[in-house]
């Protein structure tokens, strides 16, 4: 089986890359064939037939051609000293992290930690991080997204998800730290997450893992009655409001414009727990919420409470609801994205090789029993194997990341939704381009692809595998994130970004919506913290440099810093104390940070300018440790240094 990919106007191999035609091409088809007879013998075992309205089929038309029209194309090269025009936001997975890129130039500018324990910041162990992050120090980031104000980013927050611990955390814009983190209970696996749009109201959290509920040691091996929770968190507040039980397990999510609906894809909903088993219906679902009605049950008390947790959870397994209903597509769903017009939701097909287009706004007549469920679904175009993900670019154009072809198809809404109205052949296709990506795109993302302000200037793919792209680093290969330039009429490939694994999702914000501090602001709840302590033991932050011995036998070390010195150049503390360093850096200069690192003790955090930071440890045998300025800030650097006297 070959697996062909058709491209327009273009090469066998585009001609950006550097690539060597045929063969590195037939390289790549070895090991895409291995890709697709198993996804082929997937799709055949249970997919629907030919889906109606189908773009592509075995002795169906080419792709349109592509009308050539001249533009003024944007460069992906940003020269020295100049600024990049966007910034990309990139969820790190198994990393834990948060990553920010420069776009066109693909310039990684800054890693946010998160759910990791960082050497280079201290995060994970200074005092403030250890209890937002409960002392875990791994995570796994998939999904990241902005708050919005009026349907578009508002440069605010960033939301992102952790997969292996079901959590959520808050990154303040301000700072581009995280500022909050809290638990989503009675969820494992927590995935696809999504802010609503037109205000910082709810951030919609998908549970992906079905369990018992309660998981207590029942129902262990009953899984009829295991379910998945879509939780409702309030993004100001960042507090869990309710839950919503299903029975299906959630992945992907996404919510309308006006704030009526949130949206999870639903595969297996077969309730299996082989691979096997969640594979053997035709169809799944895409959960549509009802939230207008969620939060009437809510305040009527019209729901349950699963274990200990003091959330309200309406149970909507089952049948279609009043809060829930599940619009029929074909069999395991993956990505569910909204176009920036607000009509429609499309949903990847992964297992089919289509994309469902549901029509929002006959959602309501579906809820009020007036239509039935299926019938908001108004094209499903054939746009290749393994679809996952769509982008937009604001034109009426949707960009589809296809995982074992490895190409991303440019294809036409209007088309697509005209085919499915006439399925005659006669309608144009509505695939325009298909571009080879290298390797195994998962998600894609275009700038303010997300918002109603979708520019269509650039669309990124994240590829799973780079293979052969990149100098052999061994067996750990890095991603390969692909920019395209999607500002004419045909896609073309500019750049590959090599990436520590494995970015899972990205989003592309216009940099005027975006205002970091350059400066401290010490507006974060850790301030009050640090003041708090203060005021105990009667400091002043940015003036003191005291050691205070503390009736639990804490020993708190206030210290202020200003290159290249410490305010205090040796301390004294016992074998065996409880020692709280608390530095202040007095300097208020632009990018003139400090850190705090203890020989031999494994202690090193950062301090930005105006900042304070704390960390605790335990102090070791009798003996002299040097502390010193890990930070480069001055001409002395080498010499801003103390001395820890350890007595017996």
């Amino acid at each position: 089986m070959k697996v062909e990919s058709e491209m327009i106007d273009l090469e066998t191999e585009d001609k950006t890359t550097g690539a060597t035609g045929p063969e590195t091409l037939e390289e790549r088809r070895v090991f895409l064939t291995q890709m697709a007879l198993l996804g082929g013998a997937l799709v055949g075992a249970g997919c629907s037939p030919e889906p109606k309205g189908s773009s592509k089929s075995p002795a169906g038309p080419p792709p349109a051609p592509i009308t050539k029209k001249s533009h003024s194309e944007p460069s992906a090269h940003v020269k020295p000293g100049q600024l990049d025009d966007y910034y990309g936001f990139w969820s790190g997975g198994q990393s834990g992290e948060v990553r920010i890129l420069g776009l066109p130039s693909m310039r990684e500018l800054k890693r946010i930690p998160v759910f990791n324990r960082c050497a280079a910041t201290g995060w994970g162990a200074t005092d403030h991080s250890k209890e937002l992050l409960g002392g875990r120090m791994s995570g796994d980031t998939h999904h990241v997204h902005l708050s919005y104000t009026g349907g578009t980013y508002d440069g605010r927050y960033v939301f992102v998800n952790d997969k292996a611990s079901a959590r959520l955390a808050r990154i303040n814009c301000e700072t581009m730290e995280v500022d909050k983190v809290i638990d989503i209970p009675n969820s494992q696996g927590t995935h696809g997450i999504f802010p609503q749009r037109h205000k910082t109201g709810y951030v919609f959290c998908n549970a992906e893992f079905r369990t018992p509920h309660v998981n207590d040691g029942r129902d262990m091996t009953d899984p009829t009655k295991y379910g998945a929770m879509h939780t409702a968190v309030d993004g100001e507040e960042m507090v869990v409001k309710w839950q919503v039980l299903v029975e299906g397990n959630l992945d992907l999510c996404a919510t309308d414009y006006q704030g009526n609906y949130s949206f999870a894809t639903c595969y297996n909903s077969e309730g299996g727990v082989t691979l096997e088993q969640m594979m053997g219906a035709d169809q799944d679902h895409l959960y549509v919420f009802n939230l207008k009605n969620c939060e009437k049950a809510v305040r009527e008390g019209k729901t349950i409470k699963v274990g200990n947790s003091p959330y309200p959870v309406i149970d909507a397994r089952g049948k279609d609801s009043p809060y829930v209903m599940r619009v029929p597509v074909p069999k395991s769903p993956h990505g569910v994205n909204v176009s920036p017009d607000g009509k429609y939701a499309m949903c990847a097909g992964k297992l089919s090789p289509t994309v469902s287009v549901v029509q929002i706004d006959k959602l309501a007549s579906a809820f009020a029993g007036k239509i039935k469920p299926r019938d908001c679904v108004v094209a499903e175009p054939e746009v290749g194997l393994g679809p996952l993900h769509t982008a937009f670019d604001g034109r009426g154009n949707a960009y589809t990341s296809i995982f074992i072809d490895s190409v991303m198809t440019k294809w036409d809404i209007n088309k697509a939704i005209q085919a499915y109205k006439s399925p005659d052949g006669k309608t144009p296709n509505p695939v325009i381009q298909k571009l080879d990506v290298h390797y195994q795109v998962g998600h894609t993302n275009a700038s303010m692809s997300e918002t109603k302000d979708a520019d269509g200037k650039w669309l990124i793919a994240l590829c799973k595998f780079s293979k052969d792209r990149y100098l052999n680093v061994g067996p750990l290969h890095g991603e390969n994130d692909q920019l395209i330039d999607i500002s004419g009429n045909e896609m073309k490939l500019v750049h590959d970004g090599p990436t520590f694994p494995e970015p899972h999702d990205a989003v592309i914000v216009a940099k005027d919506l975006i205002h970091p501090k350059k400066i401290q602001p010490r507006t974060d709840a850790r301030f009050a913290m640090y003041s708090a302590w203060a005021k105990e033991d009667g400091v002043e932050l940015f003036k003191d440099n005291r050691v205070i011995r503390r009736p639990d036998g804490t020993v708190r070390v206030y210290m202020t810093s200003q290159a290249p010195n410490y305010g205090m150049r040796e301390f004294k503390v016992k074998a065996g104390d409880r020692v709280q360093i608390i530095l202040t850096n007095q300097d208020n200069v632009e990018d003139l940070s400090h850190g705090f690192c203890v020989s031999l003790h494994d202690v090193n955090f950062l301090v930005n300018s105006q900042d304070t930071n704390s960390m605790t440890f335990t102090a070791a045998g009798p003996g002299v440790y040097w502390y010193y300025c890990p930070w480069f800030c001055h001409a002395l650097h080498l010499e801003m240094r103390g001395r820890m006297i350890v007595e017996a």
